[in-house]
């Protein structure tokens, strides 16, 4: 056995492949696409490191082209979701028990395998099953996963280095235990790396999983499931159920092993999460851990310094980029009356530039909204402001869902700073404007910070440091994740650790060490080399204390 210390040195965010024109990794992608398109797959359960079939079926298609059926899959039932319970309480010893650089060695070789072998694989099925155009998938399902990976052995290897201070005579330690029972991983659609992180950063400390992938989600999840079981994890460790979120969800909450829930999704879903473990707190082992990212209203603040050609870009970005459907998506902007001619004119050109339609197509900047779903709910908001007096539809607002769930880019001026749009998350590429005069900066920093419930992410766009600061304390716990001159899209896994508070969840921050915490159990260790062997304390052995005892 080898009993040297090991530490993870800090490493290098994996680099970002171009797939333009004439590339070798251009032209496999496009061969992957080609070979994903012409079959179908199907998706079992994994319980215990077993493929397991339950008859009961739906499909999973493509959004840009949603006759085309691109996997079956199986949903789990009452039955199989206990099941997966069960094979995580009963991988949970063995797991925690292995050395942490063995448990870091197989992640590891999941990241490897997704950079080398299944890199085209991974980015296929995110781009087909979720609609993604290359860029988006290359920076998130491929790089992101292995940057969460990567970056989480470094941070493991930080924690269990930290331990506390021993006096003469005694010996102190801190043992980073897992959870006590099993976390439940619940992934969103949108995108494929926090699927991997949400159960991966507690299985890296020694917690066993049980995962429910988003059924619009599959295919890239599936694949990233039997990856991590070629990396060499062992049965049980993570448990794959797709199915419906009610169902699986009223059973895994109220079991008496819940150690923990790592979530993200909506806002309503992590609600009645938190509402369902209050109700049961009776019945728990251990207060179960509850990490949730839900939504966000993210707002863009532009001061009268701001240049234009940079806001009109960073919106354009941060509003339409995967068709908006990002927690972290623009959703609001403030800009001032002596810029807005100018930045709406910049807007409008960069708009008009932009191509929507199938992911195989590179030329494709937006691609479709994930189902028909959203096409209604997005739709409906633009619908609102269509009918309202109160706003105006100034670009885009159309949609066709006949084939694909298309929907145009928008952007909505308002002349109500609280008017639906610039309040409720819409999830779509929907950007609504309200202008406000120069010499009300501001005051249209404090109303950008009551208006929405959400503090996820936000930008101020400014050539003057004072305004800058200025922004930056007003809006001090209106967003987890603030920028400076630059859309409020895009945190890197060690670079902008991402999480926002409020009503945008816990802010735990992925991709640091601080979500790392959140899956262990510290036990303090005290050792005394010599221990006393008389209860008194050494003034009590003087004379008079003697004496007065007899």
């Amino acid at each position: 056995m080898n009993n040297a210390q090991f530490y993870y040195s800090r490493p290098e965010n994996e680099k970002v492949l171009s797939y333009t024109r004439g590339t070798r990794e251009r032209e496999a992608l496009e061969a992957e696409l080609e070979r994903q398109s012409s079959t179908q797959v199907e998706i079992p359960l994994v319980i215990g490191g077993k493929e397991i079939r339950t008859g009961n079926t739906g499909k999973v298609v493509m959004p840009h082209d949603h006759k085309h059926v691109l996997a079956t899959y199986h949903k789990a039932g009452e039955k199989e979701v206990k099941m997966a319970i069960e094979a995580a309480l009963k991988a949970h010893r063995q797991w925690a028990e292995m050395s942490w650089v063995e448990r870091v060695s197989i992640t590891l070789k999941a990241a490897e395998l997704i950079a080398t072998k299944y890199r085209y694989l991974m980015n296929a099925s995110t781009m087909l099953g979720q609609s993604k155009n290359a860029y988006q998938a290359e920076i998130e399902a491929v790089v992101e996963t292995i940057d969460f990976i990567r970056f989480n052995a470094h941070y493991v290897s930080q924690i269990y280095d930290d331990q506390p201070h021993s006096e003469r005579g005694n010996l102190n330690r801190i043992e980073y235990r897992p959870l006590e029972g099993f976390v439940f991983a619940v992934s969103p659609f949108n995108f494929t790396a926090i699927a991997s992180n949400l159960s991966l950063a507690p299985v890296v400390l020694g917690n066993t999983v049980v995962w429910k992938p988003a059924s619009t989600a599959l295919l890239s999840n599936y694949y990233l499931m039997k990856i991590f079981m070629e990396a060499g994890l062992p049965e049980g460790v993570i448990n794959f159920i797709p199915g419906s979120g009610s169902q699986i969800g009223d059973i895994v909450l109220k079991h008496s092993d819940l150690g923990g829930v790592h979530f993200t999704g909506s806002n309503n879903t992590f609600n009645h999460i938190w509402k369902t473990v209050a109700e049961n707190l009776e019945n728990y082992r251990s207060y179960p851990r509850l990490v949730g990212e839900t939504g966000g209203k993210d707002f863009v603040v532009v001061h009268p310094s701001a240049d234009v050609e940079e806001v009109s870009t960073a919106l354009v970005r941060g509003a339409f980029e995967y068709q908006g459907q990002k927690c972290s998506a623009a959703s609001r902007a403030y800009i001032p009356t002596s810029l807005w001619p100018e930045i709406k004119k910049s807007m409008d050109n960069n708009i008009s530039l932009i191509k929507k339609g199938d992911v195989r197509n590179f030329c494709n900047f937006v691609n479709a909204v994930i189902d028909e779903g959203a096409f209604d709910k997005i739709m409906g908001y633009i619908d609102m402001a269509r009918q309202s007096d109160k706003a105006e539809i100034i670009f885009g607002g159309g949609g066709d869902k006949s084939n694909g769930y298309f929907i145009e880019p928008t952007v909505i001026l308002t002349t109500d700073p609280n008017f639906v749009t610039m309040e409720e998350e819409i999830f779509g590429p929907v950007l609504t404007v309200y202008i406000y005069e120069d010499s009300d900066f501001e005051k249209t920093l404090e109303l950008c910070d009551r208006t929405s419930l959400y503090g996820l992410t936000g930008a101020i766009f400014s050539k003057d440091r004072h305004a800058t600061v200025k922004a930056c304390q007003v809006l001090r716990y209106a967003a987890g994740n603030f920028y400076f001159n630059d859309k409020p899209t895009g945190s890197i896994v060690g670079q902008q650790p991402f999480g926002g508070s409020r009503m945008s969840g816990t802010n735990d921050k992925a991709g640091s060490y601080l979500n790392l915490l959140r899956w262990i159990n510290p036990r303090s260790v005290k050792e005394t080399f010599n221990p006393p062997v008389d209860f008194r304390y050494p003034f009590m052995h003087e004379e008079k204390c003697y004496k007065e005892k007899n």
